[in-house]
């Protein structure tokens, strides 16, 4: 079933590049956030009638905590060394300012800061608990077989809807092209960082290395890492995939004065794939709007690269 994430992608991508309207696109979120509830449903409906994740789940969780501040901080380190070297944003920021460009010529700023108050961001940990509630304590254990139909119904909607939104997303190209191809080198620097995170951290806590190094490589796209993590691997792992990017989100928010002081870069090396959307207010709130530009790309790429950055990993564990 591996190869799901890359044909659901791929049509997705094909679709989204038709030039689809307005209302099409708002029907795609839409099927996302109901394939989002519905996979987090499943997802706590496989943790409650596992007894070895329920027993483990605090140990779970605190894994979870050292593995995504641990993705924070080696993409801060890395991307402070791209500023240094290849990157100095300090010098994008004033060539933007002087053109003129930044991020509200993209997006409506705020309407974005609508957007990050959405009620998917309790509805979900809610439905995770509902999920863990009923099937711990009322789900007849004779119909478990539905909940793996269920889950590869979800993966199959939330694939297609992402690679639809992906396809439809074609301004990246326009603008790394007014800031210069370089700007990809402050992705390759989140990214590594994130990998190198996994790594030490599976050694230091004890973990295999491909629960990790992929869930640290999913950089904030929690939806798509949790259930890619959850189809190859299980609900145990699946549940890592979900819980660390989403704790690197959380964190990246809570740390944002301290970021700043470091570099421009640091915020939005912290908030990695999730500056595409639910980190770029936040973020483009401390580092500028011009500079929040260069997080709406970058994040905009790494959203791109994960899908294809998670089945790579995998085959490199096998």
């Amino acid at each position: 079933m591996v190869w799901i994430p890359f044909l659901c992608l791929t049509i997705g991508l094909m679709v989204g590049v038709q030039n689809l309207s307005d209302s099409i696109l708002k029907i795609v979120d839409l099927l996302v956030n109901i394939a989002l509830i519905g996979l987090m449903l499943t997802i706590g409906a496989n943790i409650g009638i596992n007894d070895s994740i329920m027993s483990n789940l605090g140990t779970i969780g605190l894994n979870c905590i050292i593995i995504a501040l641990s993705s924070i901080v080696f993409s801060v380190i890395f991307t402070v060394l791209v500023e240094k070297t290849i990157l100095p944003l300090e010098e994008i920021s004033r060539k933007l300012s002087s053109k003129k460009i930044n991020v509200n010529d993209e997006v409506n700023i705020f309407e974005e800061e609508k957007k990050k108050m959405s009620p998917l961001i309790w509805i979900m940990p809610i439905s995770i608990i509902v999920g863990i509630i009923f099937s711990s304590t009322m789900f007849p254990k004779k119909f478990i077989f539905i909940l793996d139909y269920a889950l590869t119904t979800f993966l199959i909607i939330l694939y297609t809807s992402v690679g639809i939104s992906l396809g439809s997303n074609r301004m990246i190209f326009n603008y790394i092209k007014v800031l210069g191809w370089k700007i990809i080198f402050l992705s390759i620097a989140i990214f590594i960082g994130s990998v190198i995170a996994g790594v030490l951290s599976g050694i230091i806590l004890g973990l295999p290395l491909h629960i990790s190094v992929i869930s640290s490589s999913g950089m904030s796209y929690y939806s798509v890492t949790g259930a890619y993590m959850t189809q190859v691997y299980g609900v145990e792992v699946g549940t890592y995939g979900f819980m660390v990017n989403v704790m690197r989100e959380f964190f990246t928010i809570l740390l944002l004065p301290l970021l700043i002081k470091i570099s421009k870069g640091s915020p939005i090396a912290a908030g990695a794939a999730g500056n595409m959307d639910t980190m770029l207010v936040p973020v483009t709130k401390f580092v500028g709007s011009e500079l929040g530009l260069v997080a709406l790309i970058t994040g905009t790429i790494l959203t791109f690269a994960v899908p294809v950055i998670l089945p790579i990993l995998y085959n490199f564990f096998v």
